[in-house]
């Protein structure tokens, strides 16, 4: 019969790693091809089939419902309700019209019947994944539309593909995904209008102030820009 008895003893260490730094300035653009969203590490949420990311990540500037945005293209198709917008990447975005939509052809006032298709247009609304709810639709002319600025760099959606990871001009040091406060009205027009004219193809979803006044303008619908950044002159000065 045995007597004895064995003991056994486990040490476990803990190792704590702290990271620290970056600074605030010009940030060099670079591309690469990176195994998840250009949104930091949280995992992209998607939307419809062939619609592109919905979100530049969980928890990115969270929201409990649809926000200011808008979107540029041209119209597809036209219904009794609304019509379908092409943007320059191919992303389709339906708009949905109600009787407080406003309408102008260049900055003259105008009727829901200039919406035609092949125009190319500007709508700014409620945006809750592709789908907007127009409170101003702008058919541009070819002098009045947006005109992609040099450092535009869009790169389309392209569903199984990885994630572009790319910076360009000056992102804020201490931004962090879910700051800042989501704006409405004249503030969120404004600074859609200057991210989509420097950045064409995709849709804006929500439009956040900074702590330090600035906005982010958060884009989906292409693998990136996921996030533009637009000071409080609405000067687009940065994305990533």
């Amino acid at each position: 019969m045995l007597s004895g008895k064995f003991a056994r003893s486990i040490a476990a260490g803990v190792a704590v790693i702290a990271i620290g730094g970056g600074t605030y300035g010009i940030v060099a653009a670079t591309s690469t091809s990176a195994s998840t969203s250009s949104s930091a590490s949280t995992p992209a949420s998607t939307g419809p089939a062939g619609s592109g990311p919905a979100s530049g990540g969980a928890g990115s500037n969270a929201r409990s419902g649809p926000a200011a945005g808008g979107t540029v293209g041209t119209v597809s198709s036209v219904s009794a309700s609304g019509f379908t917008v092409k943007t320059a990447t191919g992303q389709k975005a339906t708009i949905d019209e109600t009787s407080a939509t406003n309408y102008q052809k260049g900055t003259a006032p105008a009727s829901a019947s200039i919406v035609t298709t092949g125009e190319s247009v500007l709508v700014l609304g409620t945006t809750d994944s592709t789908t907007i709810t127009a409170t101003q639709v702008t058919v541009q002319s070819a002098s009045s539309g947006p005109a992609p600025s040099s450092a535009s760099a869009v790169v389309p959606f392209s569903r199984g593909a990885s994630s572009t990871s790319k910076q360009a001009g000056q992102i804020p040091a201490d931004y962090k995904q879910g700051s800042g406060t989501i704006v409405s009205g004249t503030a969120a027009n404004k600074a859609t209008e200057a991210a989509l004219a420097a950045y064409p193809g995709g849709i804006v979803d929500r439009v956040v102030q900074l702590s330090d006044g600035e906005y982010e303008v958060h884009y989906i619908g292409v693998n990136w820009p996921h996030h533009i950044f637009v000071n409080q002159d609405f000067t687009v000065v940065g994305a990533d």
